[in-house]
């Protein structure tokens, strides 16, 4: 009864292993052809939607006014109830002087 069960055991591995052979190659060939697929999609789709994007940006930085926009004093806006802890307190980290009013105007502005 041992022997039968022995028998059969290393028939099995012997399927199983045969199965997963044939898996992994399988497998290995896809790898391959998904990686010439994202390969040329990056080629294809990729590369030009960038193109158009940064041209796009372009078109659009040459059609920008660089006007200062109008200060209005809107009181719910530019609220200090704390200075903050770099330079005069007044103005935040990434201060813009063209664009970002303090809250009694532009500076520069009288």
């Amino acid at each position: 009864m041992s022997a039968i069960g022995r028998v059969s055991r290393a028939l099995l591995r012997s399927s199983l292993t045969q199965t997963r052979r044939q898996f992994s190659a399988a497998a290995a060939g896809h790898g391959e052809q998904a990686a010439k697929t994202w390969k040329i999609l990056s080629f294809v789709v990729a590369l030009p939607g960038v193109a158009v994007c940064m041209l796009n940006m372009y078109l659009k930085q040459q059609q920008h006014t660089h006007e200062q926009p109008e200060f209005i004093p809107y009181s719910h806006l530019r609220i200090r109830t704390k200075r903050f802890p770099w330079g005069d307190g007044n103005k935040s980290l990434f201060h813009n002087p063209h664009l970002n009013p303090l809250p009694d105007g532009y500076e520069g502005h009288e």
